[in-house]
Order: C-alpha cells, then structure tokens, then sequence
C-alpha cells in the first residue's frame, strides 16, 4: 500500500535523526511505533540519507527531513538524544518551525534523554511538566516542572530519560496516538514486563 494511502488510515510519526543522534533511542522507538501500527517516516536533517550516530552506527533514514517536513501533517514528531544530535535539533530553524507547527495544531510531540533541550531552544511546552537524561536537568529547569520519572506525558509532549528508558518511551507513544491495549499488546508481544 503507498505511505499517502497508509497515512490516511494509521497513525503517523515523523522520526528524526542526524549525526550523533542516539541510535536505540531512535531504532527501539521507531521499531515500537511500527510494531503497534504507526507509520513511522524515519527522516534524516542533512542533505545525506545515512546518518553516522552517537556511537558510530550508521542509518539511513526513509527520507529527508526537508523533503517531508511540509508535505505531510504528522500525528507525532519525534527526536531521540545523543548530544551533538539534540545540539543540531537545537539549531535548526526549519525543525523549530516544525515542532511550532505541531503545537498550532494540537498534535504531540515526543523527545527523549538529551532532545528536551531543543524543545527549550524553540519555546516548546513551556511550564510543562517533563524529564531528560540527568546532565541536562540544569537547562531545563525553571522553564519546565522538571520529573526524574522514567517517562512524563503531559498533554501532548512526552519526554523521557534515555536508551534504558526508550522501550517505555516507545510504548507510551503507542499508548498516546492509539490506546493502552495496543501498547500492552506491543509489550507483551517484546516479553517487556515494565509498562502494563
């Protein structure tokens, strides 16, 4: 089935991915997302398709970001950490003008372990309660109503703390866009004891 003709009947994410970004947290998540359902666009933010991560394995993504960015709307938009991953996420202006977008229109957002410092460099969610990997707690205190929980939704942003965290991460996604069943039957199929 073509992904225009998937994304009108299934939820869609949109995962983004550069270099250094955190590739459990990128792969557990998207695998997650595919495995209850989502279509999941894997989107690169350079102008190359493979992407070397945070610790030098290489994926190529689906897309790049530029290319599908505007052309879809997206249920959920989601960025996994690896520092110089979640420094670039930072300083794009064409993903902050995404994740505004994305705000506009009430639909989630999703970012874990170091991610939430880009949600903070283009204005995401202030006051909202969340959580990240430890050594960015710093930055993101005051403006947030920060959480050491393993992952926090609150309304439509959920953030987590890192790859040890990135099956509950996945799994809550899942929860947010279809149901619990459907992430307990995600979990239960993983043998993952944790979320259900």
């Amino acid at each position: 089935m073509p992904a225009s003709c998937r994304s009108m009947l299934e939820k869609s994410a949109l995962l983004v991915i550069t270099h250094g970004s955190e590739e459990m947290e990128a792969v557990i998540t998207a695998d997650i997302l595919r495995r209850g359902g989502v279509d999941v666009t894997i989107a690169s933010l350079l102008d190359d398709n493979c992407v070397t991560c945070s610790r030098d394995v290489k994926i190529c993504a689906d897309a790049k970001f530029a290319d599908v960015s505007k052309s879809q709307k997206y249920d959920v938009v989601i960025l996994p950490g690896g520092w110089s991953g979640s420094t670039a996420f930072e300083s794009s202006v064409a993903l902050g003008d995404l994740l505004k977008e994305q705000v506009k229109e009430d639909r989630v957002i999703a970012a874990i372990c170091a991610a939430p410092i880009a949600l903070k460099a283009h204005g995401i969610g202030k006051g909202k309660k969340i959580t990240s990997y430890p050594s960015v707690r710093s930055e993101l205190v005051g403006m947030y109503d920060y959480s050491e929980d393993r992952v926090v939704t609150d309304g439509n942003l959920i953030t987590s703390r890192g790859p040890a965290t990135a099956f509950d991460f996945g799994l809550a996604i899942v929860e947010k866009l279809l149901d619990k069943e459907t992430a307990c039957m995600v979990a239960k199929q993983l043998l993952y004891t944790n979320y259900c």
